[in-house]
């Protein structure tokens, strides 16, 4: 099988290359080599693979600044994965996309399910769910997954941040009414490479699924069970949101329910900080 996957130095596409090579014949992309803002680029990258597969973790993931380059975050979360939509359903190849918790608000007072009415209230989400809408419009063969709040032992993420953060402060101020799931990338790669056989046979699986590791906290309380596996003694101290104005909107509740994914696949991603346990095994080994 042929397998074109985009990101490939991002956190998940980082994980995800070694899993999909498993599968088939990957090539894996990344913005050096394709353009995302470029469609042209990429119908003809697709179109000179013909891949059985493409996966795409690729994103604008730069939640404020996409509020003052709103052009190129919908160029790469919401043209892009349309243009590749366009180009699987031509080819009847099974397209893998991801989305964000941020297509929500926030306001609801429990865990979001699919269909619950996106209102995303921040740029980067607005793109992300047109994403979501130009794939699922496609009419191509596809799984979309959200998830939330990703971080892994290499890139840019909070739980680098807040090691970095530790190191240099005296103490450490974390936005704690603020509730998701920390999902470590390696869940989420290692959850999709499942799925994948599945949807690639059974077209009754294809559709929108949410998946995060399980249980939940805020930044507040992954901060601190960060610091606690490092065996760092950094004082954190929680704030409200308020008094930690950003440019883009944050939902207070980030909460998705993973149902669907159980009751399809009988997939559990586990519990979140089993998930960072394991990832400060890999960022003990990298230091």
């Amino acid at each position: 099988m042929r397998i074109l996957l985009t990101g490939r130095n991002g956190q998940v596409g980082w994980e995800l290359q070694r899993l999909l090579a498993q599968l088939g014949t990957v090539t894996a992309v990344d913005v050096e080599v394709l353009d995302l803002c470029n469609p042209t680029a990429i119908r003809d990258a697709v179109r000179r693979l013909a891949p059985q597969l493409i996966v795409n973790p690729a994103a604008y993931t730069a939640v404020d600044q996409a509020e003052r380059e709103a052009d190129v975050a919908f160029a790469v979360n919401a043209t892009a994965p349309g243009v590749l939509a366009e180009e699987a359903k031509r080819l009847g190849a099974l397209l893998v996309h991801y989305s964000t918790d941020y297509v929500f608000d926030g306001t609801k007072p429990g865990p979001y399910v699919e269909n619950d009415l996106p209102a995303p209230a921040n740029v980067y989400g607005k793109s992300k769910l047109a994403g979501e809408q130009a794939v699922r419009n496609s009419g191509c063969r596809h799984v979309v997954l959200r998830t939330s709040w990703v971080y892994g032992a290499r890139g840019k993420n909070f739980l680098l941040t807040v090691l970095r953060l530790a190191a240099e402060h005296p103490e450490l101020r974390i936005v704690a009414d603020q509730v998701g799931a920390p999902t470590w990338c390696r869940s989420l790669a290692a959850a999709t490479a499942r799925i994948i056989p599945r949807a690639l046979k059974d077209s009754s699986t294809h559709g929108l699924y949410h998946a995060t590791n399980g249980g939940e906290t805020s930044w507040f309380g992954f901060a601190v069970e960060i610091l606690r596996m490092a065996a760092m003694d950094t004082p954190v101290l929680p704030i409200t949101t308020a008094e930690y104005p950003t440019p883009a909107v944050r939902p207070a509740n980030s909460r998705l329910d993973n149902t669907r994914l159980r009751s399809v696949f009988g997939l559990s991603l586990p519990d979140w900080r089993s998930g960072l346990a394991e990832c400060m095994k890999d960022v003990r080994r990298a230091a």
